[in-house]
Order: structure tokens, then C-alpha cells, then sequence
């Protein structure tokens, strides 16, 4: 493990009301414009995945990490007003951006299509993390060394190392959990191909990040194991339609909810985070399916949309019904497609024909869009 050694320096400005302060203080000039810092820090040849620079501000945190890594630094940078944020990655695919937006957490398409501006401050944090793993994709090129006794560290992993300054500094801190949650899965499945390194003032992402390693530079140490996230417990109630107010603006699709909708909400300490609807399949007995899944948010990213699904899905087999869930979205595709709780049973490409639903009012249909079908298998899997 390198031990750096980094001095900084900064101009005095010798006025009479700078030599004010020194006399009345017994401020040394000399000594307080002067900063050096002695840290251990884990080589990048290591095997890690997911590393923590924390302290209280003015202790180093930002420097150590633009001594060490230098351009993999990412700060906050200006988006364009008149472009909506998905058009933002002009040298990325769409379905790479939907990916890095997904894997932090930020999965509402109707945010997608809005400027940069007009989101919610979680919102912005997340499309800036995006951005900061955009440019991780590509392979830097190596800079010249420092000439001011910091050493620079070079990785020999083949994926890009991505440093975050103020990591969460701007959100509040469930919106935090969420997005150190969702950055640590994503990068631990693959999902996000780079290594991460926060550097943040708040010492309660350590967990939830799950981070391999942290440098506390309030004390000089590094502690080298892999944090556990706590677990996540969440509450599910059978709930009225009224509760689809706060959540139906979340949603991808326009239609409103059906009235004869059985709703439930998903809590996590207290507050709602998750809703879901089922109804009936049409022309088949004790068999439904999922018409509405919305997570609000600030709390996407941590698997708590899925965790309520499954519990309502158990729930309905449990009374012997089968239970469907037909979704275009990425994220939910991906998780059925992996977990053994799922089973595929339909893709169309283009939807539901619209003429197998013209007698039923009301009913929206897939008509139009790639969709990909699962039904729960819960239990009946793990007896076979």
C-alpha cells in the first residue's frame, strides 16, 4: 500500500489588515498557508471495486484525490437548458445511457425527457453520476507527472476508475442510501463497468456503499474491509386508489389507473415509497397481472420496487392465483430475466395488437411498444 506524502501551499497577501489578524491572533503566516497531508491509500493494481475518501471539510479530502487521480476527477459541470438530459450523452447509444441512468438509480423515463434544470436536486445528482460513469467508459489518457510532490496512481485494471468529488453533498440523506445503494450494485453485478471512488464529507454512505476500503482524513487512517449494507426492511398494505395521487406523475405510461385495480404500498421506515396495482387477465380465471409499479424517485435504485412486488405476488399465489408482470422497461426486465423467481412466457416486439382489446373500454394495452411478459413462479420453483 503507497504512502503519499502531498505539501500544498497558498499566497499570503500582506496588507495591513492581514498582519491585523496575526498580531491580534498569533496567526503564523507561514504555518497556516502551508498544508501537508501523509495518507495511505490502496494501490489501483489491488483488487478492489469501490473505495471512500470522507472527512469533515477543510481536511484534504478533495486535494489527496486530484493529487491521485487527477483527471479521473469528476466535478460538477454545466448541462444544456434546451436539451433534455437522455440527449445529453451524444457519444453514447440510447440504450447505454437508459443502462447508466437505471444503474444509479434514476429509472423514470418522464424525467428522462426533461432538462437538466427543471428536476428535483436527487434528480440532477443522479444525471451528474451518470455522467460521471459516461466518461468513465472511455480509457483516459495517461498525464504527465505532477510536479508538486504528489504521485499519481495509474491502474493496470482494464476498467476505467471514475472519483466523484461531493459525493451526496447536495441530496438529503435517504436520497443518499438510495444512490450509494444503487451505484454500488451496479458496479458489483457489472452493470457499470468502472471502479468508483467516493469522496464526500458524510460518513454515513460508507455503509451503503459497501465500499472496500475508506480513507477517514479527519484521522489519517485507512481501514481496509468491506462494509455491509444494513438490511432493508420493507412494509407492504393493501391500500385505496388514493394513494396512486402521489405516485401516478412517476409513471411511464399516460393511463390512468383502472378502477377495479387492487392497490398496495410498499413502506421503508415509515414513509411510502413504493406503489403497485394488479388487475384481472382478461378471459382467464385466478390469473392477473401488474398494471402499475412505481417507486418514488428518491428511493429507485435500492431494490425496494421489486421487494413489494414479490411480496404481492407471494401473496396472490399464496390464495392460488398465477400473477404477470408485462413491462418495457429495462430494469425490470433485467432483474425477472436473472432471478429465478421469474419465468419469460412472451416477448413482443411491437406490443399487444390493439384489436384484442377493442371491446374492453378503458384498457391500455401494450400496443406499440416492446414488451417482454414474466409470471411469478415464487415457491413452485423452489419445490421443484
Amino acid at each position: 500500500m503507497p504512502i503519499t506524502e502531498i505539501q500544498v501551499t497558498c499566497p499570503v497577501f500582506d496588507s495591513f489588515r492581514v498582519q491585523q489578524i496575526a498580531g491580534m491572533f498569533d496567526v503564523s503566516l507561514s504555518e497556516k498557508c502551508t498544508e501537508r497531508f501523509k495518507v495511505e491509500v490502496p494501490s489501483l493494481e489491488e483488487p478492489w471495486e469501490v473505495g471512500l475518501i470522507v472527512g469533515p471539510s477543510g481536511s484534504g479530502k478533495s486535494t489527496i484525490a486530484s493529487q491521485l487521480f487527477g483527471e479521473t476527477l469528476y466535478r460538477e459541470s454545466a448541462w444544456p437548458a434546451d436539451l433534455a438530459v437522455i440527449d445529453c450523452f451524444e457519444n453514447l447509444p440510447v440504450r447505454q445511457v437508459i443502462e447508466l441512468f437505471t444503474a444509479v438509480g434514476f429509472s423514470s423515463p418522464p424525467s428522462w425527457v426533461k432538462p437538466y434544470q427543471v428536476l428535483s436536486t436527487g434528480e440532477r445528482f443522479r444525471c451528474d453520476l451518470a455522467r460521471a460513469l459516461s466518461l468513465g467508459r472511455e480509457p483516459r489518457a495517461e498525464s504527465p507527472e505532477p510536479d508538486n510532490g504528489g504521485s499519481r496512481l495509474l491502474t493496470l485494471d482494464a476498467r476505467p476508475l471514475v472519483v466523484f468529488d461531493e459525493f451526496t453533498s447536495v441530496v438529503d440523506r435517504n436520497v443518499a442510501k438510495a444512490c450509494s445503494t444503487a451505484i454500488a450494485k451496479g458496479i458489483r453485478r457489472g452493470n457499470i463497468p468502472c471502479r468508483f471512488i467516493a469522496v464526500t464529507c458524510h460518513y454515513d454512505v460508507a455503509e451503503w456503499l459497501e465500499a472496500d476500503w475508506v480513507l477517514d482524513m479527519a484521522t489519517g487512517q485507512l481501514q481496509r474491509r468491506r462494509l455491509r449494507r444494513p438490511p432493508i426492511h420493507v412494509e407492504v398494505y393493501r391500500c385505496g386508489m388514493a394513494a396512486w395521487e402521489l405516485f401516478k406523475r412517476h409513471h411511464y405510461l399516460s393511463g390512468s389507473l383502472a378502477p377495479g385495480a387492487q392497490c398496495f404500498l410498499g413502506l421503508w421506515e415509515g414513509n411510502p415509497v413504493t406503489f403497485c396495482a394488479t388487475l384481472p387477465v382478461l378471459t382467464k380465471k385466478n390469473h392477473r397481472r401488474f398494471t402499475r409499479i412505481v417507486t418514488l424517485p428518491d428511493y429507485q435504485g435500492m431494490g425496494i420496487g421489486m421487494k413489494v412486488v414479490v411480496a404481492v405476488a407471494d401473496k396472490l399465489r399464496s390464495e392460488g392465483k398465477r400473477i404477470n408482470v408485462t413491462s418495457s422497461h429495462p430494469a425490470l426486465i433485467r432483474h425477472c430475466k436473472h432471478s429465478p423467481l421469474w419465468k419469460a412466457v412472451n416477448v413482443k416486439k411491437t406490443g399487444a395488437s390493439p384489436r384484442g382489446t377493442e371491446r374492453f373500454k378503458n384498457y391500455r394495452s401494450s400496443s406499440g411498444r416492446a414488451v417482454v411478459s414474466f409470471e411469478y413462479l415464487g415457491e413452485v420453483w423452489k419445490a421443484e
